[in-house]
């Protein structure tokens, strides 16, 4: 997996709308309401994407990945990087106000990851997974298998309900969701620098052939053999009991 992300790291922050996409930001500051007291870990940190939207509007942001080559463009955005996996940090107990984990989940090892993001974080605190999601069982098998073409080291595919149990089950409640809608072109979302032309182009294939369902739900658009699609992310955040 790491050199898979290795080799994206280069271009990542450019692989996708969302990546640095304010109005995505705005809903994650908005879900977690940092307090310029609160201490943040951002987990998968990546090149420090979310940490940007904490730095400056709270006391400590500290970032965790295990790919150095991603996580090295984060260093200037935090106040602390540490190379390590989700599913053992080196923070003790009760560490942080907020742990943010967008993107990542899909890697990891699960629920164990969640719970231990879930140690970490205080009582009362506040545990936020972003994820892309399929819409529900109508889109399903088509999404899940694009975004298995896409990314060939993912682990997990998500509906919506599914990162809720997750959060809810490693011990949040008070769990509550909101959705945000990325609009993506799939030639440039899929052109990632770590998959080759084959794979792309059977992502191009199953938009040529998706149901009519899909095609409703993804606001599919297609123009001079291009592809737009209307992701669905999942902002899911549970306070630790």
């Amino acid at each position: 997996m790491t050199g898979h992300f290795a080799a994206r790291a280069a271009t990542y922050d450019r692989s996708s709308s969302w990546c640095t996409d304010s109005d995505l930001a705005e809903v994650v500051l908005a879900t977690t309401s940092p307090r310029p007291t609160d201490r943040v870990l951002d987990v998968a940190c990546g090149t420090g994407l979310v940490s940007r939207v904490f730095r400056g509007r709270t006391a400590e942001v500290v970032g965790v990945d295990i790919t150095e080559e991603m996580a090295e463009q984060a260093r200037a955005h935090v106040d602390r990087l540490v190379i390590s996996p989700a599913e053992s940090m080196p923070f003790e107990d009760a560490s942080f106000d907020i742990v943010v984990c967008r993107q990542g989940v899909q890697f990891m090892n699960l629920p164990d990851a969640v719970e231990e993001m879930v140690r970490v974080t205080r009582p009362g605190g506040k545990v936020v997974l972003v994820h892309l999601c399929a819409y529900g069982p109508a889109d399903r098998d088509e999404y899940f298998e694009i975004l298995r073409l896409r990314n060939p080291v993912r682990r997990h595919f998500f509906l919506p309900t599914d990162l809720e149990d997750l959060v809810r089950k490693a011990g949040c409640d008070a769990v509550t969701t909101r959705r945000y809608v990325s609009v993506e072109d799939v030639d440039v979302w899929s052109d990632n620098g770590a998959i080759e032309e084959e794979r792309r182009e059977a992502i191009r294939e199953v938009y040529r052939n998706a149901s009519p369902r899909f095609r409703s739900l993804h606001a599919v658009r297609e123009s001079d053999g291009r592809f737009t699609d209307h992701m669905l992310f999942v902002v899911v955040t549970g306070h630790k009991a």
